[in-house]
């Protein structure tokens, strides 16, 4: 990978966007090369099957600052994102959709901010909040701030607007992140796991123009179950003993109640208990109780295991004052 000598690298996923490719990168150029900072743009192909491929390579040879990259097949957004964050150069990374509706036009207000010269910073991560958002409300808009609002509340990092693709993070954040699943809905609660410092600001949205929104209410569910592993990865990805142990606990002590109760019942008051679904229920969470608990061990162990086997920390370290020798 070549050193880092940019001061910017934006990623923007595209999948079938042919129609909008020439106005994109010629708006990101016009607004990059004004501003006046060494930048690249790195486009990732996520198996487009409309010729945007072909489309990026006339533009690419044409503009020095546009790299390429191309998927196999489509592998989706957050797969592209990973590519980008991966190859990306810049010291500051931004992000964006490939449809237009992101206004390039933000960039340098949002930058400011993340480096502190609004004097609210600095900051390691910025995202965009379409305060005006010109989408159909019913299903986009609706569904968009219910998810907001319990992935807020699931995750503890408060946003306005997690769908918002315009961002500005610091490399060092993004180059940390590993993402599976359809996960880069929720880049600042992964981040937030490193202790990043973030701010969320008002930014331009328009309306789509070319093509269709690849989005829409069928995504909800998947949506759901990310937010399940996100919330695991956030409070117990390196203590699920304590997520499971609980549970467990109150299931098996709840059975071995319940058993006892049954056992007096039978020795003391010469009670037939045989065909009771009490007996039967009393075992089950007493099995359930040992079953998590177990669960949760075994856990522990893929979890040491994990973070071992890659030498990966437990903690993130933002920097450290005084020399190593003194």
């Amino acid at each position: 990978m070549p050193a880092v000598n940019l001061d910017l690298s934006v990623v923007i996923p595209i999948h079938n966007e042919a129609e909008n490719l020439e106005a994109l990168v010629a708006e990101f150029r016009d607004v990059l090369d004004r501003w006046g900072r060494s930048y690249e743009l790195l486009l990732i192909d996520d198996g487009s099957t409309d010729g945007s491929f072909e489309i990026l390579q006339g533009l690419q040879a044409k503009t020095p600052q546009l790299r390429v990259i191309q998927f196999r097949r489509n592998f989706g957004q957050t797969a592209a994102f990973a590519a980008g964050f991966a190859n990306a150069r810049g010291r500051l990374v931004v992000t964006a959709d490939g449809d237009l509706q992101n206004d390039p036009r933000d960039i340098p207000a949002m930058v400011g901010r993340l480096e502190g010269s609004d004097g609210t910073g600095p900051y390691d991560l910025v995202c965009g909040w379409r305060e005006k958002r010109q989408d159909p409300f019913l299903h986009r808009r609706l569904p968009s701030m219910l998810a907001n609002r319990l992935i807020s509340w699931a995750t503890g990092v408060r946003l306005r607007d997690y769908g918002c693709s315009l961002k500005v993070f610091r490399s060092e954040v993004v180059k940390e992140l590993r993402l599976y699943g359809e996960m880069h809905r929720f880049l600042p609660a992964l981040a937030s796991e490193m202790g990043v410092r973030i701010a969320e600001q008002a930014v331009n949205h328009r309306a789509r123009v070319h093509g269709r929104s690849k989005y829409g209410i069928s995504r909800t569910l998947r949506v759901v179950l990310d937010l399940m592993t996100v919330k695991f990865l956030l409070s117990y990805s390196t203590r699920p003993l304590q997520m499971f142990g609980p549970i467990g606990m109150l299931a098996g002590g709840t059975g071995v109640f319940i058993l006892a109760y049954l056992s007096f019942a039978k020795f003391v008051l010469h009670q037939g208990i045989g065909e009771r679904p009490l007996l039967l229920f009393g075992i089950l969470l007493v099995v359930t109780g040992v079953q998590l608990v177990s669960f949760g061990l075994l856990a522990e162990l893929q979890s040491r295991t994990y973070h071992e086997s890659q030498g990966k920390p437990i903690y993130v370290i933002r920097r450290i004052l005084g020399s190593p020798d003194s």
